[in-house]
């Protein structure tokens, strides 16, 4: 088998790598292995036994390949987050949409396609919620005689901020699954897998970086975070925002960031302080509902003969529901050029409401009447429970999906204002995907509601990057709007925070074939079905055609699909509850 898979890399990458890439190998072994942070010990599920997981360091334009043997008693797959996969959607790592789970004790071979990506990037499993513990960074270098659109930096220092709960992630998924509200709220928030001192027996395993005089660093910001936006500082410095997402931006002098769930930000910081120490510091920005205010720090300690402070110097952060803080900061980020190859005018528009529904729940497990559910277009996504939808349309099988998502929500009302009757709250059910001709220059105008009170929607879409042309708060006016488009340098990015009760308009072209999963990267949101898929059709020419499978795919031999709703029949699309039920 490995010979056989050696030359199916040999046949079908070498149309598609580079001149001068390389071929790198790596092998992750998912484990349960044990971890102890806040006083309590608990087995965490892990790759190579590491929280957070190893870093992958790759050249842009290689091939990485990675052996994943799954050693522990859960289903897992793995996501390559930000890396377009151009025409191989087979490795893109989504259960039930572009594979099948690899099962307990089972492996399969992923190549990791790097083409345009240069920057940070991460990756992370993508089934229920574990990804809250396997996860890691990917550092995507130059080509090797490439050069930096900025001083070249001493290290490279990837820094994630995670999350941790006391319980098992696997007991909160399932009881907030069954109690139908919000989830039990996390215990602390991480820094390169530490709470940091302000946390209960933290203090000894704080994470630290060495910085000498003088020279720049580039932070690769990462943000593993379940459920929320964060802020991010550093004691008495500031720094150059350089990336997002793997693409350079244009130098953004700042001393903070807000990063959302999934998304990535290269920071370029220049040790110029007087020589001491500094906390790094990661605090919660959030509109509503319970959470940690705790922040996780981290300490930045020069090199050198001192004496240090007795305790770092903490920075002052926004507060925790300054939306213009956060809104403030997305919004200054721009294209490092101003000639971006932006579609200037689109040949399809899609409008998508972004909503947290409501509907009847009597089960006995249920903690209210009534149950959260989530949409785009007022359709809850069901995932399939046999098959992946990339497998069912690679050999044209019937009943796995429906070709009707809609384009539009089923009717119009004041998204961001409006209160809906109770009856009005709840959503259709399907497993529904928009198809998508080769080349098709698309539009996405998301528009956040007031559903439930209203809330922020990191956007993240699989396959793509897209530049964010335009956003606002209120309703999104398709006739006022778009002459507030920014079409000279609008920031490319494949992960966008909507704002509360607010729009983004995103565009991209249709040329990467293949199925592609688009979702909000607030894991309650897409374990409550707020998803939809996007199937872009072959072009013309060989070059324009999506890839076959590898001869290792992972079968799903039966198994129930871990999606997190299923109701009724999930091939029926667009069905009503009371139909669903």
């Amino acid at each position: 088998m490995k010979v056989f898979i050696l030359c199916f890399l040999v046949v079908v990458f070498g149309c598609i790598m580079q001149a001068n890439a390389s071929v790198r190998s790596l092998r992750f072994e998912v484990v349960n292995s044990d971890h102890t942070r806040l006083c309590t010990k608990k087995p965490l599920l892990t790759v190579n036994g590491r929280f957070p997981g190893p870093t992958v360091y790759a050249r842009r334009g290689d091939l990485v390949t990675v052996d994943i043997v799954n050693r522990s008693d859960q289903n897992i797959t793995i996501h390559w987050h930000g890396v377009k996969m151009p025409r191989y959607p087979w490795s893109d790592g989504t259960d039930y949409v572009t594979q099948c789970p690899i099962q307990p004790g089972k492996n399969f071979t992923q190549r990791m396609i790097l083409s345009d990506e240069e920057g940070t990037l991460w990756w992370h499993a993508h089934s229920d919620w574990s990804r809250n513990s396997v996860h890691g960074a990917i550092v995507v270098l130059p080509r090797a005689r490439g050069t930096y659109p900025f001083p070249k930096p001493h290290a490279h220092v990837p820094i994630i901020i995670g999350e941790w709960w006391n319980s098992k992630v696997e007991t909160v998924y399932k009881e907030f699954l069954a109690g139908g509200t919000d989830p039990e709220t996390s215990n602390a928030f991480l820094i390169n897998g530490q709470p940091g001192e302000f946390y209960p027996c933290s203090k000894q395993g704080t994470y630290k970086l060495p910085v000498e005089y003088g020279k720049r660093y580039l932070i690769k910001l990462i943000n593993a975070v379940m459920d929320n936006i964060m802020f991010f500082k550093i004691g008495n410095h500031n720094f150059t925002v350089v990336g997002t997402d793997g693409a350079y931006t244009k130098p953004l002098h700042t001393d903070y960031v807000a990063i959302s769930p999934g998304q990535t930000l290269d920071l370029l910081l220049e040790a110029n302080q007087p020589p001491s120490h500094y906390y790094m510091a990661a605090r919660i920005y959030a509109s509503g509902g319970e959470f940690v205010t705790i922040p996780a720090t981290g300490v930045i300690e020069y090199v050198g003969s001192y004496m240090p402070p007795p305790s770092p110097l903490l920075p002052s952060f926004p507060e925790y529901n300054d939306s213009a803080a956060s809104v403030g900061f997305t919004d200054q980020l721009k294209s490092l050029s101003d000639n971006v190859d932006v579609p200037k005018e689109v040949d399809e528009t899609f409008f998508y409401t972004l909503t947290v529904n409501q509907s009847p729940c009597n089960k006995p497990s249920c903690l209210a009447s009534t149950r959260l559910l989530a949409s785009v277009n007022n359709v809850t996504f069901l995932l399939p429970t046999n098959v992946d939808i990339l497998t069912a349309y690679y050999r044209k099988m019937s009943g796995v999906y429906t070709t009707d998502f809609p384009d539009f929500p089923p009717t119009s009302f004041n998204y961001a204002q409006g209160t809906p009757e109770k009856n009005e709250r709840a959503s259709g059910f399907g497993t529904a995907v928009r198809m998508l001709e080769y080349n098709t220059a698309v539009e996405v105008v998301f528009q956040a509601t007031n559903f439930g009170g209203g809330v922020e929607h990191p956007m993240h879409l699989h396959g793509y990057s897209f530049y964010v042309v335009g956003s606002g708060l209120g309703n999104y006016n398709r006739f006022r709007d778009p002459a507030t488009y920014n079409l000279v340098d609008p920031p490319l990015m494949e992960n966008i925070a909507v704002a509360r009760n607010g729009w983004t308009a995103i565009r991209f072209k249709a040329n990467n074939p293949g199925v592609w999963y688009m979702h909000c990267h607030f894991e309650r949101h897409v374990s409550w079905g707020m998803e939809m898929v996007f199937i872009v059709k072959d072009g013309m020419l060989p070059h324009e055609k999506m890839l076959p499978p590898p001869p290792d795919m992972p079968r799903c031999g039966g198994e129930a699909s871990s999606p997190p709703l299923v109701f009724g029949d999930p091939h029926t699309s667009l069905r009503k509850r009371d139909e669903a039920q």
